[in-house]
């Protein structure tokens, strides 16, 4: 493995990460949209906002690190992709910037009207993000992207079938691994609501699915490299994400403690499902891996920094994910209570 492939690694740990604990985070936001009105979509909202409060921000560390990652050790890929893909990454930007704003707002504003805007606008903005980001991907993968600034079609780009049914993807898988995290966190914060989010994880697991065949036929017309890795190099990849969609299911039907690691396991082996089927470049069949790649000095300082930054950020994440699911986090939780809820303050954990 070249320097370049070991630093290509890292940058696709870091899409990993933020595609199961972001992608869920966003999910959270849409069953906080499909909650619905009365005491039960209440307590709905509550149970999101118990479960992510104290983690929600947490997500987008992995974010930047993959920006920083891309913009300094394949930089020609950077500009390529952020130059052509302007509009569709200045709406992930705007959605990110609106969830956090209606996130913090849930728990500050005064109930009724402003508390009913802070709610829909996290909500929506929980739509917006992803599903921009998966026309991103959809882009890139079916080869819209070419090298160079801005050469793209600075809309036809992402608006293709490929780009919009990536985009849905992104939000079924999103919803998916939210209902499934939301069933476990409910079995110690709402013990009533674990049977909502299982039914819900479980029709969300099969939507996911089906999105999932429609864009195999769509690549295979439409972004045929990226098709043919996926029947090809990655495809035992493909099928233990299959096979871990499979298990995260029979163990929700079953009503069975474990789906989440099968449904991580889904999102993870996908991801590098991708990862292996569109290798050795990073725009298909136009920018290789080598060729993007910046000189082996700052490849290796990359690869210093990656080694630190394990050292220090993720046991500070690990602790707080830890403490967050022993409901040892502090919140406003009286914020968060469904209007009318009695009882005193009580501790909020993810």
């Amino acid at each position: 493995m070249s320097t370049a492939d070991a630093v290509a690694a890292v940058l696709w740990l870091g899409v990993t990460f933020y595609a199961v604990f972001a992608g869920a985070d966003f999910g959270a936001g849409f069953w906080d949209l499909a909650s619905g009105g009365g005491e039960r979509g209440a307590r709905v909202r509550a149970a999101v906002a118990h479960s992510i409060g104290p983690v929600w921000e947490a997500n987008h560390v992995w974010l930047i690190f993959v920006l920083v990652v891309l913009w300094t050790a394949f930089s020609a890929a950077f500009g390529a992709i952020m130059s052509t893909l302007f509009v569709p990454l200045s709406l992930v930007a705007l959605g990110i910037v609106l969830r956090g704003a209606g996130f913090a707002f849930k728990g500050t504003a005064a109930r009724g009207r402003n508390r009913h805007l802070a709610d829909r606008l996290f909500a929506f903005a929980s739509l917006l993000t992803p599903f921009f980001m998966g026309t991103v991907i959809g882009a890139v993968a079916s080869g819209r992207v070419p090298p160079g600034n801005a050469e793209g079609d600075p809309l036809t780009s992402w608006l293709n079938p490929v780009s919009l049914v990536t985009g849905a993807l992104f939000l079924a898988t999103g919803a998916y691994l939210a209902a499934v995290f939301l069933a476990h966190d409910a079995r110690r914060s709402a013990p009533e609501l674990v049977g909502y989010f299982r039914a819900r994880a479980l029709v969300a697991g099969a939507a996911s699915g089906a999105v999932a065949v429609v864009a195999m036929f769509l690549y295979r017309d439409d972004a045929p490299y990226v098709y043919e890795g996926l029947t090809g190099d990655a495809l035992p990849l493909v099928i233990a994400s299959l096979l871990c969609g499979i298990a995260a299911l029979a163990l929700l039907w079953r009503g069975a403690r474990g789906a989440r690691v099968p449904a991580v396991g889904a999102v993870v082996t996908m991801v590098w499902a991708w990862g292996v089927a569109q290798h050795p470049y990073l725009l298909p069949q136009t920018l290789t891996i080598e060729e993007a790649a910046a000189v082996s000095t700052t490849l290796t300082w990359v690869l210093v920094v990656f080694a630190v930054a394990v050292v220090l950020v993720l046991p500070s994440l690990f602790l707080l994910f830890t403490l967050a699911q022993r409901d040892l986090v502090e919140e406003r939780p009286e914020a968060l209570l469904p209007e009318g809820g009695g009882g005193g303050p009580r501790r909020v954990g993810g």
